[in-house]
């Protein structure tokens, strides 16, 4: 069965491959894989492209300059070394092992080691500390913890009966470098069914307690041939991707979708960002597809990127939308247009502008193949060119979570009507372009008009002054709601009234009248360990009654009225 899924899983890759670049004909040709009652992404497909293949899987340069090269034998020969070792002291089907650790080899070993047992894989960052930590090991039932040294105190407090390994030695745990002394170990079969649990996901919570979700052995290692077709990478590729391990963002470019392709993940690791030091690297290593998010960019072009591209073929944002400027600038100078797209932890992705595809300013792209993805009106139910992005159920979506762990009443809600609702509000146009447009519980009405507040945000940060913005409605007597801008300035700008003056005059200029920001705060934008901006921290500012005098108002502006 391990040879039949196989030649399925390659056959359905093979397709998107062959169809790069003609979106129309990967749309009308894929069909999802059909995989048998046995699959197990880390046997039936790594190990298999893996053995005797010396090409390098994985490539980590250090911020000194040192570096480690695995080929894909010995990634998957140390992955069974780690699993053997981990099935030896009682790992098995079924358990969850929490993984704490950086962009290291052994986070690559461990992932593979976890699923080839049939165990369950619980990513996460090392941001986080104790109480989080504890409310993890117990929701996730951890069965093990792999983290390094450093984090190993984190866990002094954080009660429950679970192994404790270390990725070399600490008092009280086991090292997880003695792995390396299984000379013989023995490849794997495979035992996990396609629906068994493989991923448990904490998401970053940026309005509430953190949701736990869970993934299949298809729906994320099979579900990332999208994320393949969206980032455009190929075999012999050389693929970096900016994000910290623990995040689905990272599983997502930096595992599944780079190794679907037989391609060579490329790691720089360093303490502060140094935007030369990484142009550097993209050309020394010939790096052929890039994926970073809108900062990442932004500090990039401010560095200034005349120097070359390198190998680089495609270029692909993430997390956020980026301004114009930042597109056209890369544009120009590299001959290359920055691709993004959407998806969620829930999912893989979704939708996206994809290589060889017409763009369309602003819009994030069209829905991937293979993925149901509709537009439904939150009001009525019904199908419309602008409402919720939302999977189509009734076609049983391939790459979407089976549910957030032990949360009955929100997966009812989630999964309401027939469609797995994203949040996320978007319009569509008569080509099938979906544009972003915010998350439903974001939207407000001012003056009797619905405002996004991500269009207002794209405004506001293309002005020189505004390196980052979150927009929230504030009581007004008159209008019941205004439009407010939390503003995070960039070097050089100085919070007070004349720069305040600038920003909104720029707003102004660039918006509808009925969508005008007319209020603005000078203010530290608060956000969730993964770096989304918790607008709902700031909306419960504005509701809480206090006296903003921090805060200026395009009323007292004189010239404003000009």
């Amino acid at each position: 069965m391990a040879g039949s899924a196989f030649t399925a899983f390659k056959g359905a890759r093979d397709a998107l491959l062959d169809a790069n670049g003609d979106y129309d004909t990967a749309v009308s040709t894929f069909e999802w894989p059909e995989l048998g009652d046995r699959f197990n992404w880390a046997i039936d497909w790594f190990d298999a492209i893996a053995r005797g293949n010396d090409a390098t899987a994985l490539w980590i340069v250090e911020e000194d300059g040192s570096e480690g090269k695995y080929s894909f034998d010995a990634v998957a020969h140390r992955s069974d070394q780690v699993a053997r070792w981990l099935e030896s002291l009682g790992i098995g089907r079924g358990d969850s092992v929490m993984l704490m650790l950086g962009n290291q080899v052994e986070l690559w070993e461990s992932m593979l080691a976890v699923m080839k047992l049939g165990a369950v894989l619980m990513p996460t960052t090392t941001a986080i500390g104790s109480a989080d930590l504890t409310d993890r090991v117990q929701r996730g039932q951890a069965k093990a913890v792999i983290v390094n040294p450093a984090d190993a105190p984190k866990f002094d407090d954080v009660p429950g009966d679970y192994l404790r390994i270390s990725v070399g030695e600490s008092e009280g745990w086991m090292d997880y470098r003695a792995a390396y002394e299984m000379l013989d170990a023995q490849p794997f079969e495979t035992v996990t069914a396609p629906d068994d649990r493989l991923l448990l996901y904490f998401t970053s919570g940026t309005t509430s307690k953190p949701k736990l979700v869970e993934h299949t052995h298809v729906s994320y290692p099979v579900g990332h041939l999208t994320t393949m077709y969206f980032l455009g990478v190929e075999p012999g590729d050389v693929h970096l991707n900016i994000s910290s391990p623990g995040w689905a963002k990272h599983a997502w470019s930096c595992f599944f979708a780079p190794w679907i392709a037989e391609a060579t993940i490329f790691v720089y690791n360093y303490t502060r960002f140094d935007a030369a030091a990484l142009l550097e690297q993209i050309r020394r290593a010939e790096v052929t597809t890039f994926c970073a998010p809108p900062t990442v960019w932004r500090m990039l072009i401010q560095a200034d990127i005349s120097g070359g591209k390198g190998a680089l073929r495609e270029a692909i944002g993430a997390g956020e939308p980026l301004n114009p400027e930042v597109i056209s600038h890369v544009q120009k100078l590299w001959g290359l247009n920055i691709r993004d797209g959407f998806g969620q932890t829930e999912t893989t992705a979704l939708v996206a502008n994809t290589p060889g595809s017409e763009l369309k300013f602003g819009s994030m792209g069209r829905p991937l193949p293979g993925v149901p993805v509709v537009i439904v009106d939150p009001v009525t139910g019904e199908l419309a060119d602008e409402g919720e992005i939302c999977l189509d159920l009734t076609v049983k979506p391939f790459n979407l979570m089976t549910g957030y762990l032990d949360d009955a009443e929100r997966n009812k809600q989630v999964m309401a009507g027939g469609y797995y609702h994203t949040g996320d509000v978007a319009s569509r146009d008569e080509n099938g372009y979906i544009t972003y447009v915010g998350r439903t519980d974001d939207v407000f009405k001012a003056s009797d008009y619905k405002v996004s507040p991500f269009e207002l945000e794209s405004v506001l940060i293309e002005h020189p002054a505004v390196a980052e913005a979150a927009v929230v409605p504030a009581p007004d007597e008159t209008r019941l709601a205004v439009p407010k801008a939390y503003v995070a300035l960039a070097a050089g700008w100085e919070p007070n009234e004349d720069t305040a003056f600038e920003i909104l005059k720029y707003a102004r200029e660039h918006l509808a009248p009925y969508l005008r920001v007319r209020r603005l705060e000078f203010f530290e934008l608060p956000k969730t360990i993964s770096g989304k901006i918790r607008r709902v921290e700031l909306r419960a500012r504005e509701d809480s009654g206090q006296v903003l005098s921090e805060e200026f108002r395009d009323d007292q502006f004189e010239r404003l009225r000009m």
